[in-house]
């Protein structure tokens, strides 16, 4: 289960009932295991194909020299 690490904290980003909803629905866990692993190759391969994945590549091999 998904919970704060520090129940009634007092940081802005626990207020409000969306915040842990909206993380709970990152991890997907209403998905069948051969969903997950479908929906994991379509994020790889949409990241891959995206120019802004190229252009982060660019800037970590220039920079860092990191490909």
């Amino acid at each position: 289960p998904v919970s704060p690490a520090f129940p009634g904290s007092q940081l802005p980003c626990f207020h409000g009932s969306s915040t842990i909803r909206h993380l709970k629905e990152r991890f997907h866990m209403n998905l069948t295991e051969e969903q997950l692993q479908l929906l994991v190759e379509q994020m790889v391969d949409g990241s891959m194909r995206s120019i802004t994945t190229k252009l982060y590549d660019g800037f970590q091999y220039l920079t860092n020299g990191i490909m």
